[in-house]
């Protein structure tokens, strides 16, 4: 087998974009909907949950980059050579868990919302129809991805800060500052009275949640991380007119020396940082400032349960305080967020399913056994679109049915998300301890961190589980 160089690492700035992606998914689910209406409704007493959730992620997402960084391919294809079962699982809980189109609802509930529109289900038909659309039309799926994110993360995010900034009260700033350490309005770490469903859900979408957090492996796989740079894009449907895409879904090998692990370590240190800046840092600020917006405009007003009301009454109480104006612009820009959470989440959950769809027909097919050392090709791109298209006509079959009320449909998804991410992170652990040589494992304090993570996750898992039923 022909062995690769590992690349040197290039400047921060160059490698800026997978993180984007996945901070953006967390925004129509954790950042927007259900850690501000933990705040509407219980105050800021809980905003060490957010932090600890994504705090908690960035070490799950960076142990699914260092997989993707040494070996080129997604944690997936890794997976497939150690067991027979992930495959299925993924496709399963993925369709279950993200599925179920309450993002996108909640968009199409806000934007009607400006207009009075009390019935806003043919308006979430169009949007989702419209995601469709948009991923089906870029020359390569994750260059399109990352323009639209990346524009509407660094003009509609900061506009919601300016508010929040504005409207905030030093007597709020002190409630969040108490909240991160667990300190609320008579309680500590969890309010009376609220559901621990909804608090899992939350903290589960910290971020991105569930098994979006594995995309990442694929994202910087596009974006040409490490041994990445050999591998091979997803391309739009329209991009080859016609012609078959197949694309090479394992990786490559390189000999271990000192100038490679050199090239390792100067990328993991990189990434670290780019991870770091991006996603926890934006990503922290982006929930605490949206949690304390929500509580300077709307906490204890009636109403704030019910729903996604709390969004809809926010923008009611920006119009009243700043300018009639103000306020259907902050539901517009909400409505965006959500729409373009909605794109990334399809995006992504049509990667995994594909990824691993096409694991599985390798398989069965007998051309391979998924070794790095194999040539085998597989039309990617096409069954990328397929799942794409099947979760749009299932979310729209739903709301034909009139099954479309956001907030249910997104703290479901959470709850099933939340055991994804659990089974996720053991395999993920296991994968790192298996198939990496011992230079490139994590060392004693990532792994400590990595299992406190499963037993927080098992515990809260349990309990809400014996709770519902």
């Amino acid at each position: 087998m022909e062995q690769k160089s590992f690349p040197p690492a290039p400047r921060l700035r160059k490698i800026l974009g997978p993180s984007f992606i996945i901070l953006a998914l967390g925004l129509g689910s954790g950042e927007v909907i259900l850690w501000p209406y933990i705040s509407a409704n219980y105050g800021l007493g809980m905003a060490w949950g957010a932090l600890a959730g994504i705090t908690f992620q960035f070490f799950i997402n960076m142990e699914i980059e260092r997989y993707a960084l040494v070996k080129g391919e997604s944690v997936f294809v890794g997976l497939g050579r150690l067991f027979r079962w992930p495959a299925y699982w993924f496709i399963i809980s993925t369709f279950i868990g993200f599925g179920l189109p309450g993002i996108v609802a909640a968009a199409a509930q806000v934007l009607a919302s400006i207009f009075g529109w009390a019935d806003f289900k043919w308006l979430a038909i169009v949007m989702l129809i419209l995601v469709g659309l948009i991923l089906t039309s870029g020359r390569t799926v994750y260059g399109l991805m990352e323009k639209i994110t990346k524009i509407i993360l660094l003009v509609g995010v900061p506009l919601i800060f300016i508010l929040a900034l504005i409207l905030s009260t030093p007597e709020s700033w002190l409630s969040l500052g108490a909240g991160l350490i667990g300190r609320g309005e008579g309680f500590w770490f969890l309010a009376p009275g609220m559901a621990l469903a909804t608090f899992m859900a939350a903290f589960a979408y910290s971020g991105a949640g569930g098994n979006l957090n594995l995309t990442q492996s694929i994202y910087i796989k596009e974006k040409g991380y490490g041994m990445g740079k050999y591998a091979q894009k997803i391309s739009s449907l329209f991009a080859h007119r016609g012609e078959v895409q197949e694309v090479k879904m394992t990786g490559e090998d390189f000999e271990i020396n000192e100038e490679n692990i050199s090239h390792f370590r100067s990328w993991w240190k990189t990434i670290n940082l780019e991870h770091l800046l991006v996603f926890w840092f934006l990503g922290s600020v982006s929930m605490l400032l949206l949690m304390l917006l929500s509580y300077s405009t709307v906490f204890g007003l009636a109403g704030n349960a019910s729903g996604i009301n709390f969004v809809i009454g926010e923008g009611g109480a920006i119009a009243h305080r700043l300018w009639p104006l103000a306020g259907p612009i902050f539901l517009v820009i909400v409505s965006i967020l959500l729409f373009q959470t909605q794109l990334g989440v399809m995006d992504s959950t049509s990667r995994i399913m594909a990824e691993n769809a096409a694991i599985l027909k390798l398989k069965k097919s007998g051309k391979g056994n998924l070794s790095m050392a194999g040539a085998q090709k597989i039309n990617l791109s096409r069954i990328y679109y397929i799942f794409l298209w099947t979760q749009i006509a299932f979310g729209v079959s739903l709301f034909l049915l009139n099954i479309y009320e956001p907030k249910s449909l997104i703290v479901l998804g959470a709850l099933i998300n939340a055991v994804a991410m659990l089974v996720h992170v053991i395999l993920v652990t296991i994968l790192n301890r298996r198939s990496l040589a011992p230079v490139f494992r994590p060392g004693r304090t990532r792994r400590f961190i990595l299992y406190f993570i499963i037993l927080f996750f098992s515990f809260f898992s349990v309990v809400v589980i014996a709770n519902i039923f």
